[in-house]
């Protein structure tokens, strides 16, 4: 009697271990991966017949299908059309299941790079500076010269020039050490030019 409890405990214990080798062998022959709203599941060669769920994080189902992996597999799932969330991967066989929890998320796409205004001064001589603006997108500068001293407005005009330009101006009874520019362009980028 004691040596058939034996060898039906030792049967036990060996079904149990068998059944978790099947849980980890399916584990191993899988793999599932989120890259933005794209789902991707990889089954390898040797999984065999095997059913695929989709499914919320309530456990409702929102998408199966039947496979057949008599070699490496990949199915692509676009969930383009859900939120973004949490979502269950679930792949069953005949004998085994596992479960892959995945994160959904929206791909940003970088915005336009901003360049800054490319505007540099140079002072000429004691009343006279120059202004070269280059690399402009479109067209139309705002030039404003403003006193070091008070901040007084002495001189405003718009150049509309494509691409850039260079322009003297000369200050009338005042030195270019008292003054500073702020240039703008149509895209509201701004530079302050000090001398």
């Amino acid at each position: 009697m004691k040596t058939l409890f034996t060898f039906a405990l030792a049967a036990l214990l060996a079904s149990n271990t068998f059944a978790a080798i099947d849980a980890e062998d399916l584990m191993a022959l899988t793999n599932v991966h989120a890259t933005y709203k794209k789902i991707d599941v990889h089954l390898k060669e040797g999984v065999g017949k095997a059913k695929i769920a989709i499914l919320d994080m309530t456990g409702k189902k929102l998408h199966q299908r039947n496979v057949k992996a008599d070699e490496d597999l990949r199915v692509p799932y676009n969930l383009n059309d859900l939120p973004c969330a949490e979502y269950q991967v679930r792949i069953t066989t005949e004998d085994e299941e596992v479960i892959y929890t995945v994160e959904t998320k929206e791909k940003i796409e970088p915005g336009p790079v901003v360049y800054p205004l490319m505007a540099y001064g140079k002072k000429i001589n004691f009343n006279t500076l120059n202004l070269t603006v280059i690399g402009l997108e479109e067209a139309g500068v705002d030039v404003k010269i403003y006193t070091e001293q008070d901040d007084r407005l002495v001189h405003q005009e718009f150049v509309d020039q494509p691409d850039g330009f260079r322009k003297d101006y000369k200050l009338t009874g005042l030195k270019v050490d008292n003054v500073y520019l702020d240039i703008t362009d149509v895209k509201g980028r701004s530079r302050i030019i000090r001398f």
